[in-house]
């Protein structure tokens, strides 16, 4: 269950870049972190389709785009909007506690 899942600290919130795309090194993986009009969001950073970096793409609000074939994904629920991008990308709940950052894994 999601839910019973601890969260994991990611980086302070104050580090994070403005209305951008954050690359954050965890563990063995890397993640996204979105600063966006409506919250703070967090994927893995490689794309399901190509695998390049999203944190090298382009973001826009909600919407990240790969910068290898231009597949967009929503940073709120992970949905595909745009090919050739078809799966859903792997997403985060995310919180801020305490001034950090913080997903379940």
């Amino acid at each position: 269950m999601v839910g019973d899942k601890p969260w994991q600290d990611v980086i302070e919130a104050g580090r994070l870049e403005k209305n951008w795309v954050t690359r954050v090194e965890f563990g063995r993986r890397v993640i996204a972190v979105y600063d966006t009009p409506s919250g703070i969001y967090a994927s893995l950073a490689l794309c399901n389709h190509g695998g390049a970096d999203l944190c090298d793409g382009y973001f826009d609000g909600h919407v990240i785009e790969c910068p290898l074939h231009q597949g967009a994904f929503d940073v709120r629920d992970g949905k595909a909007v745009s090919a050739p991008a078809t799966r859903p990308m792997k997403v985060f709940e995310t919180r801020v506690e305490n001034g950090v950052v913080q997903i379940r894994v």
